[in-house]
């Protein structure tokens, strides 16, 4: 039980459901964006990219061909999907 709840499980569950989380943002804000309906706003995405989901955020991006011409998505999304995952290595790479 105790080893359910170590850093590198507990990250790995955190990045995890926050990238679920703003990968399905991302579809439904293009979905909206389409639509013309209400729209998620651009400050939203980016506080769940820094929280965890920038993973997520990212193959959102892509799958929904949304945001793309951003540059501060195109350009932060990635940069900070890359220091999450290194943060998640280190975190796996320490408690081995």
């Amino acid at each position: 039980m105790k080893e359910l709840l170590s850093g590198p499980v507990l990250l790995t569950g955190w990045l995890f459901v926050l990238s679920l989380a703003l990968f399905f943002t991302m579809g439904y804000d293009k979905l909206q964006a389409q639509r013309g309906g209400w729209r998620v706003p651009e400050r939203s995405l980016f506080t769940l990219a820094l929280l965890g989901g920038a993973i997520g955020g990212w193959l959102g991006m892509r799958a929904f061909r949304h945001k793309t011409l951003h540059r501060t998505f195109s350009l932060g999304f990635p940069a900070l999907a890359i220091l999450q995952a290194a943060l998640w290595i280190w975190v796996n790479y320490r408690y081995v």
